[in-house]
């Protein structure tokens, strides 16, 4: 594994805190350049400040992934920083917490705008640098409810499934050309994500999510995710009992449903 990314060039998205901050610790342990990105320059730069001691060379470059008339700008500075972009780890989104009945359009739009719109307007950018090295991949953070669908989770939901088709068909279209991609479905996994979901008016819930205190920590899910990648899966599955019902969807459907209707949102 050590092999797959020593001096490559990384990029890291939503690096300030969860999965992408435990990605960032985890990746500056090999002998490598990393770019991690964020809204908060502060707390990026904390992150890179525990990175010290590591062997990685780190580039600080915020950016607001609402701002994508910005991206190629920024996209621009970490090309000329390093001159290329090996891995782009596509991690930073939004969640939910509201019911689709009372969830206007505007917060959809919103959701689907950073989890979906923001996320592939970066890899369009990057793309065209990678087929001409003739390399590259692409590191999805989607979640498990980009295989099904759950309360509350309606737009959330949405904009995951619809990173699967989108990275799907990139990769098919590439594949000849260098081009990899990894999907990354985190079930319950230990991180602040519900304080920053969207409520139905648009605002940060601020809720504490039970499942999610119950879940894998973030380092150990970012483990996994390096693994995954280093080995060239196209997708991986990371979390605990909460990732059967992928499993009953698909080999047991109606088993799958008679668990999803007992199922119900936690506080």
């Amino acid at each position: 594994m050590r092999n797959f990314y020593e001096h490559k060039v990384v990029w890291v998205t939503g690096a300030s805190s969860g999965i992408g901050a435990a990605l960032v610790l985890q990746l500056a342990q090999y002998n490598l350049k990393l770019i991690i990105s964020a809204r908060r320059a502060t707390e990026l730069n904390n992150i890179k400040e525990k990175c010290s001691s590591l062997p990685a060379e780190i580039v600080v470059l915020p950016f607001d992934l609402e701002a994508l008339a910005t991206f190629q700008s920024v996209a621009d500075k970490a090309i000329e920083k390093f001159g290329s972009i090996d891995l782009l780890f596509n991690n930073g989104g939004i969640s939910q917490r509201s019911l689709a009945k009372e969830t206007p359009l505007n917060v959809d739009r919103k959701i689907m705008e950073v989890n979906f719109f923001a996320n592939i307007q970066l890899s369009k950018i990057v793309l065209p640098m990678m087929l001409k090295n003739k390399y590259g991949h692409f590191v999805i953070t989607s979640s498990l409810s980009g295989q099904f669908g759950f309360y509350e989770r309606s737009a959330y939901a949405a904009s995951k499934h619809a990173l699967h088709g989108f990275y799907e068909s990139l990769f098919l279209e590439n594949r000849d050309n260098g081009i990899r991609v990894t999907m990354v479905c985190p079930g319950s996994i230990k991180t602040n994500i519900g304080l920053s979901a969207l409520n139905k008016d648009g605002l940060a819930a601020s809720a504490v999510d039970a499942r999610l205190e119950k879940g894998m920590d973030a380092e150990v899910c970012a483990q996994k995710i390096i693994k995954a990648v280093a080995k060239g899966k196209k997708e991986v599955i990371i979390g605990k009992l909460e990732i059967i019902p992928i499993y009953l969807k698909r080999f047991f459907p109606s088993l799958f449903w008679q668990l999803m209707y007992k199922l119900k949102p936690q506080r």
